[in-house]
Protein backbone atom coordinates (compact mmCIF):
# COMPACT_ATOMS: atom_id res chain seq x y z
CA UNK A 1 0.00 0.00 0.00
CA UNK A 2 2.78 2.69 0.61
CA UNK A 3 3.50 2.52 -3.02
CA UNK A 4 0.14 2.70 -4.41
CA UNK A 5 -1.75 5.79 -6.02
CA UNK A 6 -5.10 4.95 -7.30
CA UNK A 7 -5.57 6.78 -10.88
CA UNK A 8 -9.17 7.94 -12.46
CA UNK A 9 -9.58 8.69 -16.03
CA UNK A 10 -12.34 11.06 -17.02
CA UNK A 11 -15.60 9.40 -15.01
CA UNK A 12 -17.85 12.73 -16.52
CA UNK A 13 -21.26 12.61 -16.18
CA UNK A 14 -21.71 12.87 -20.28
CA UNK A 15 -19.34 9.94 -20.80
CA UNK A 16 -20.60 7.87 -17.57
CA UNK A 17 -24.27 7.20 -19.00
CA UNK A 18 -23.78 6.01 -22.48
CA UNK A 19 -21.37 2.67 -20.58
CA UNK A 20 -21.90 -0.26 -20.56
CA UNK A 21 -23.80 -1.38 -17.39
CA UNK A 22 -23.42 2.29 -16.02
CA UNK A 23 -25.08 2.09 -12.86
CA UNK A 24 -22.83 -0.63 -11.84
CA UNK A 25 -19.70 1.10 -12.66
CA UNK A 26 -20.86 4.52 -10.61
CA UNK A 27 -21.26 2.04 -7.55
CA UNK A 28 -18.03 0.08 -8.29
CA UNK A 29 -15.97 3.59 -8.42
CA UNK A 30 -17.67 5.01 -5.34
CA UNK A 31 -16.94 2.32 -3.23
CA UNK A 32 -13.47 2.87 -4.90
CA UNK A 33 -13.17 6.14 -4.07
CA UNK A 34 -14.47 5.84 -0.78
CA UNK A 35 -12.62 2.86 0.29
CA UNK A 36 -9.12 4.59 -1.26
CA UNK A 37 -9.68 7.70 1.09
CA UNK A 38 -10.21 5.49 3.93
CA UNK A 39 -6.99 4.16 3.36
CA UNK A 40 -4.97 6.85 2.36
CA UNK A 41 -3.92 6.36 -1.01
CA UNK A 42 -3.20 9.26 -3.27
CA UNK A 43 -5.52 9.93 -5.68
CA UNK A 44 -5.31 11.39 -9.04
CA UNK A 45 -7.96 12.32 -11.29
CA UNK A 46 -8.58 13.31 -14.91
CA UNK A 47 -11.22 15.05 -17.22
CA UNK A 48 -11.15 14.72 -20.85
CA UNK A 49 -11.81 18.23 -22.55
CA UNK A 50 -14.20 18.79 -19.61
CA UNK A 51 -15.62 22.32 -21.40
CA UNK A 52 -17.00 19.78 -23.87
CA UNK A 53 -17.83 16.57 -21.68
CA UNK A 54 -18.44 18.51 -18.34
CA UNK A 55 -16.45 17.65 -14.94
CA UNK A 56 -16.12 14.92 -12.64
CA UNK A 57 -19.76 13.77 -10.67
CA UNK A 58 -19.94 16.29 -8.01
CA UNK A 59 -20.25 13.17 -5.49
CA UNK A 60 -17.55 11.51 -6.84
CA UNK A 61 -15.45 15.42 -6.37
CA UNK A 62 -16.50 15.00 -2.95
CA UNK A 63 -15.20 11.38 -2.27
CA UNK A 64 -11.74 13.00 -3.77
CA UNK A 65 -8.59 13.21 -1.29
CA UNK A 66 -7.93 16.79 0.15
CA UNK A 67 -5.75 18.71 -2.34
CA UNK A 68 -6.83 16.15 -5.17
CA UNK A 69 -8.01 18.38 -7.99
CA UNK A 70 -8.99 16.83 -11.66
CA UNK A 71 -6.54 17.36 -14.58
CA UNK A 72 -8.20 18.60 -17.78
CA UNK A 73 -6.36 16.66 -20.62
CA UNK A 74 -7.36 16.65 -24.37
CA UNK A 75 -4.44 13.57 -25.04
CA UNK A 76 -6.61 10.19 -24.79
CA UNK A 77 -3.35 9.05 -22.74
CA UNK A 78 -3.11 10.71 -19.20
CA UNK A 79 1.02 10.38 -19.65
CA UNK A 80 0.51 12.91 -22.55
CA UNK A 81 -0.66 15.37 -20.45
CA UNK A 82 2.26 17.37 -18.36
CA UNK A 83 0.54 18.52 -15.47
CA UNK A 84 -0.60 14.74 -14.97
CA UNK A 85 3.22 13.34 -15.53
CA UNK A 86 4.10 15.89 -12.55
CA UNK A 87 1.46 14.94 -10.30
CA UNK A 88 1.91 11.35 -10.80
CA UNK A 89 5.93 11.54 -10.17
CA UNK A 90 5.51 14.10 -7.04
CA UNK A 91 3.17 11.65 -5.30
CA UNK A 92 6.82 9.13 -5.61
CA UNK A 93 4.58 6.10 -6.07
CA UNK A 94 5.21 3.68 -8.79
CA UNK A 95 2.14 1.03 -8.77
CA UNK A 96 -1.01 2.57 -10.43
CA UNK A 97 -4.46 1.38 -9.28
CA UNK A 98 -6.10 2.18 -12.35
CA UNK A 99 -9.96 2.74 -13.23
CA UNK A 100 -12.29 4.88 -15.12
CA UNK A 101 -13.54 5.17 -19.03
CA UNK A 102 -13.50 4.49 -21.84
CA UNK A 103 -11.58 0.98 -21.32
CA UNK A 104 -10.70 0.68 -25.16
CA UNK A 105 -9.43 4.59 -25.48
CA UNK A 106 -8.41 6.90 -22.22
CA UNK A 107 -7.50 3.63 -20.06
CA UNK A 108 -5.77 1.41 -22.34
CA UNK A 109 -3.78 4.48 -23.90
CA UNK A 110 -2.84 5.54 -20.09
CA UNK A 111 -2.16 1.83 -18.79
CA UNK A 112 0.19 1.16 -22.30
CA UNK A 113 2.01 4.69 -21.22
CA UNK A 114 3.00 3.71 -17.71
CA UNK A 115 4.34 0.53 -18.22
CA UNK A 116 6.49 1.74 -20.80
CA UNK A 117 8.03 4.26 -18.43
CA UNK A 118 8.41 1.44 -15.60
CA UNK A 119 4.88 1.65 -13.54
CA UNK A 120 3.59 -1.18 -11.95
CA UNK A 121 -0.56 -1.21 -12.94
CA UNK A 122 -3.36 -2.83 -11.98
CA UNK A 123 -6.54 -2.28 -13.81
CA UNK A 124 -9.41 -2.67 -11.55
CA UNK A 125 -11.65 -4.61 -14.44
CA UNK A 126 -14.92 -4.02 -12.09
CA UNK A 127 -14.35 0.08 -12.56
CA UNK A 128 -13.15 0.44 -16.30
CA UNK A 129 -16.01 0.77 -18.93
CA UNK A 130 -16.44 0.96 -22.90
CA UNK A 131 -19.54 2.11 -24.45
CA UNK A 132 -19.64 -1.89 -25.48
CA UNK A 133 -18.49 -4.42 -23.10
CA UNK A 134 -16.58 -6.19 -26.76
CA UNK A 135 -14.57 -3.56 -26.64
CA UNK A 136 -13.86 -3.27 -22.62
CA UNK A 137 -12.86 -6.79 -23.06
CA UNK A 138 -10.92 -6.62 -25.90
CA UNK A 139 -8.76 -3.81 -24.05
CA UNK A 140 -8.43 -5.41 -20.51
CA UNK A 141 -6.73 -8.47 -22.36
CA UNK A 142 -4.30 -6.48 -24.46
CA UNK A 143 -3.48 -4.54 -21.12
CA UNK A 144 -2.66 -7.87 -19.52
CA UNK A 145 -0.42 -8.64 -22.66
CA UNK A 146 1.46 -5.68 -22.18
CA UNK A 147 1.72 -6.20 -18.68
CA UNK A 148 -1.06 -4.98 -16.61
CA UNK A 149 -2.49 -7.01 -13.92
CA UNK A 150 -6.00 -7.12 -13.00
CA UNK A 151 -7.82 -6.42 -10.02
CA UNK A 152 -11.07 -5.92 -8.37
CA UNK A 153 -12.26 -2.84 -6.10
CA UNK A 154 -13.07 -5.42 -3.39
CA UNK A 155 -9.54 -7.70 -3.90
CA UNK A 156 -8.04 -4.25 -3.87
CA UNK A 157 -9.03 -2.74 -1.10
CA UNK A 158 -8.32 -5.65 0.80
CA UNK A 159 -4.85 -6.57 -0.68
CA UNK A 160 -4.53 -2.92 1.19
CA UNK A 161 -5.11 -4.52 4.97
CA UNK A 162 -3.00 -6.36 6.64
CA UNK A 163 -5.63 -7.93 8.78
CA UNK A 164 -9.43 -8.71 9.61
CA UNK A 165 -9.29 -6.52 12.67
CA UNK A 166 -9.22 -2.96 13.52
CA UNK A 167 -10.99 0.12 12.56
CA UNK A 168 -9.98 0.59 9.16
CA UNK A 169 -10.56 -2.80 8.49
CA UNK A 170 -14.57 -2.33 9.78
CA UNK A 171 -14.28 1.16 7.56
CA UNK A 172 -13.38 -0.88 4.39
CA UNK A 173 -15.75 -3.60 5.60
CA UNK A 174 -19.22 -1.58 5.33
CA UNK A 175 -17.52 0.04 2.11
CA UNK A 176 -17.58 -3.15 0.65
CA UNK A 177 -20.75 -4.76 1.84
Amino acid sequence: MEDLVLVIIDVQPRLLQVMWRAERLKERISRLLRGARILNVPMVVTEQVPEKLGPTDPEWRALLSEGCVPIKKDAFSAMGEPAFVERLKACGRRTVLLAGIETHVCVFQTAADLLADGYRVQVVVDAVSSRNEEDRRVALEEMRALGAHWTTVEMALFGCLKRAAGDTFREIHRVIK
